[in-house]
């Protein structure tokens, strides 16, 4: 009996040393478990709970995910980062805000923190630096593609989409005459970014620039392709052409109406939304949806890049818990649940050409065909200025939108934003 309560006594001991070193296994492997990490990014980058909860089960870290609005957030961050508060462990960085940020010192540089090959698989990533420092990395390759509704177009005895901006109008007086659609151009006239980012997509497609290499301004001429987009706007309103309530909404309110067939063309449509509108279990229109490259007077479209990254706030407790995100959304399974659930675009090129070739994207070759006509807004770099002066771009085309303001007066007013603040 004592020889066989030895031996159990013995197993026992053995079965606990196994167990406590399987323990320092699973511990090794997690070693962020149990970290809380706050993440706060708008409706268009927050991803389903089931995907977020693959993340927790891989890491052990708890998600605390915050969802708020674009403007929202650039608000949030500003403020808090003023009272020296974190906004969140990793945030949203627009490619807007890269100058600001970047100047100010908001956000830790990611170099050595994330993979550096996936960075390189994802062009964009390069917007995101500043001062030879990755400030943010891309979690969606977001350009702008004109998406229209082919079966209303059909209706209206239109059978190829606009190439111009002249037939552009054409095609929504035809459309509009027929009862088809009210108002069949959508585009956001509010006060807000996506007001901003609308117009200058436009002034790319009149043939025109924003400023010229020492950032003068190149709108004010009547017949510069920024004086020529905002015309382009007040006229389509005038014109009935546009729904005068887009003085108060904002981009992703103009997308809702677009999945609902109220209007026939998404101007500034998000090349990732193309795959949402598709989606029969998010729009009513799933069946209807196509893409074109964006109009243009020169007969070379022309569109801008946008993309949208995750940063590091320097005021962030834990970088490395946020830094497991960042790499977490960089893998090819986290980009294609992202397209799938949001319709975010993979940042990474080795992802958007895998989905391609398996027949994964809407009108793909379109697609990509824009993908290689995409610019940066600012081929010298986003000054750090932008913010302010995006806030009165928005601000005076929404004026001019409401005529209280004219176009010229608009485009001036502009101009003296840009100048004072880029003097500040």
């Amino acid at each position: 009996m004592m020889k066989k309560h030895l031996n159990m006594t013995i197993a026992t001991v053995l079965l606990l040393q196994v167990g406590t070193a399987g323990l320092a296994l699973a511990e090794d492997a997690k070693p962020l478990a149990g970290q809380h990490l706050s993440v706060l990014l708008p409706p268009w980058g927050t991803l389903p709970k089931e995907m977020t909860d693959g993340f927790t089960a891989k890491t052990g870290i708890i998600l605390d995910t915050q969802t708020l609005g674009w403007d929202d957030i650039h608000t949030k961050i500003v403020t808090s980062t003023v009272a020296n508060t974190a906004p969140g462990d990793a945030t949203e960085v627009d490619w807007s805000w890269v100058g600001q940020f970047g100047a100010s010192k908001w956000y830790q540089p990611l170099d050595g923190l994330v993979t550096a090959d996936a960075v390189a698989d994802a062009p964009t990533a390069k917007i995101f630096t500043y001062d030879g420092k990755l400030l943010a990395v891309p979690y969606n390759n977001d350009f702008r593609v004109l998406i229209y509704n082919k079966t209303q177009l059909e209706k209206a005895g239109i059978k190829t989409p606009p190439k111009t901006p002249d037939e552009l109008l054409k095609a929504a007086k035809a459309i509009k005459e027929a009862k088809i659609a009210t108002y069949p151009i959508g585009l956001p006239l509010s006060a807000t970014e996506g007001t901003s980012t609308t117009w200058y997509l436009l002034t790319k497609a009149f043939g025109g620039d924003l400023f010229d290499k020492d950032f003068k301004p190149m709108f004010v001429d009547p017949q510069s392709g920024g004086y020529k987009a905002l015309s382009f706007e007040i006229q389509a309103l005038k014109d009935g052409l546009i729904d005068p309530a887009m003085t108060g909404l904002k981009d992703v309110e103009v997308q809702e109406l677009f999945k609902s067939g109220k209007i026939s063309f998404d101007v500034a449509g998000w090349a990732g939304n193309l795959a949402v509108y598709a989606d029969a279990s998010k729009s009513q229109v799933a069946n209807d949806v196509a893409a074109a490259l964006m109009p243009s007077t020169t007969g070379s479209t022309r569109t801008i890049g946008l993309p949208e990254a995750i940063g590091i706030p320097a005021a962030s407790a834990n970088s490395k818990a946020a830094a497991a995100f960042i790499n977490w959304m960089l893998e090819p399974e986290t980009e294609i649940g992202s397209f799938n659930a949001l319709g975010n675009l993979p940042p990474r090129l080795s992802v958007l050409k895998q989905l391609n070739a398996k027949g994964g994207l809407k009108d793909g070759d379109v697609l990509l065909a824009q993908a290689a006509a995409v610019e940066p807004l600012f081929a010298q770099g986003t000054p750090g200025w932008y913010p302010e002066f995006s806030a009165a771009v928005a601000s005076a085309i929404n004026q001019a939108a409401k005529g209280q303001l004219t176009v010229d007066q608009a485009v001036q007013q502009v101009a003296e934003a840009a100048k004072t603040a880029s003097q500040e």
